[in-house]
C-alpha cells in the first residue's frame, strides 16, 4: 500500500512522463493538453456500446443508475442524469464491486484507477469508513454534504440498489466500499487490475 502522498506523487509522475498509455507526453494529444482534455473529454465521448460489451466480456454486468437524493427520508428525489456501471460479482463469496464503465474501459490513467491500484492506507475518521476513505482520496460519494440527507446511484434491479460511488474530480469512479476493502487487502467482486484496460507502469495486470 502507498500513502496518500504517494498517490499524489504517482499522478504527478504520470503527468510529467506520460507513462501508462496516453499521458501528457504521449503523441495522442498536444503538449499543451489539459488534464480535463485527456480524461474528461475521453470519458464524455467513450463508446458506450463497446464499453458495455467489454464489461460483459470480462464477466461483469451493466447497470444504468441515476442519482437519488434524500434516501434517508421518506420521499427521495431523483436528480438529472444517469451513469452506467459495471458490476462484478465473486462466485466464491458473492461480494461485489462496481466501476463506472468509462473508468473500466479507458486505456488512460484515471484518479479512481490509481486509487484502486496504489491502495493508500485508509486512515481514520468518524462516520462511514468507506465514505471517509473516499474523501481522504480526494473523491466524494456524499449527497448533501454532511447534512445526513443521504443519496447514491440507484438501480432497483441491483443487489446494491443505492450505490455509494466514489467520484473523483476527473469524473472517474469506483464504489467506495470496493476501494476501502481493497486498501485493506480484501478483493471484492474481482481484482479490477485484471480487467481495467488501463495498466499502471510496471504492473503485471
Amino acid at each position: 500500500m502507498k500513502s496518500l502522498n504517494g498517490l499524489a506523487l504517482a499522478v504527478a509522475a504520470l503527468l510529467i512522463t506520460g507513462c501508462g498509455g496516453g499521458g501528457v507526453g504521449s503523441t495522442g494529444a498536444g503538449a499543451g493538453a489539459s488534464v480535463a482534455q485527456l480524461t474528461g473529454g475521453e470519458f464524455a465521448s467513450a463508446d458506450a456500446s463497446a464499453a458495455a460489451a467489454y464489461c460483459k466480456q470480462t464477466k461483469g454486468e451493466v447497470f444504468v443508475r441515476y442519482p437519488l437524493y434524500g434516501t434517508n427520508g421518506s420521499s427521495p428525489l431523483r436528480l438529472a442524469g444517469e451513469r452506467s456501471f459495471c458490476q462484478y460479482t465473486s462466485k466464491k463469496d458473492g461480494s461485489r464491486i462496481h466501476i463506472l464503465l468509462s473508468t473500466l474501459y479507458t486505456t488512460k490513467p484515471s484518479l479512481a484507477a490509481l486509487a484502486y491500484i496504489l491502495a493508500p492506507p485508509t486512515g481514520s475518521c468518524q462516520g462511514n469508513p468507506a465514505s471517509c476513505y473516499c474523501t481522504l482520496l480526494g473523491g466524494s460519494d456524499q449527497f448533501g454534504g454532511t447534512a445526513g440527507n443521504g443519496g447514491g446511484w440507484y438501480n432497483k434491479n441491483s443487489e446494491d440498489q443505492t450505490l455509494e460511488a466514489c467520484i473523483f474530480p476527473d469524473m472517474s469512479s469506483i464504489d467506495s466500499w470496493g476501494l476501502a476493502y481493497h486498501a485493506n487487502g480484501i478483493v471484492r467482486g474481482i481484482d479490477l487490475t485484471k480487467v481495467m484496460r488501463y495498466k499502471y507502469p510496471g504492473s503485471k495486470g
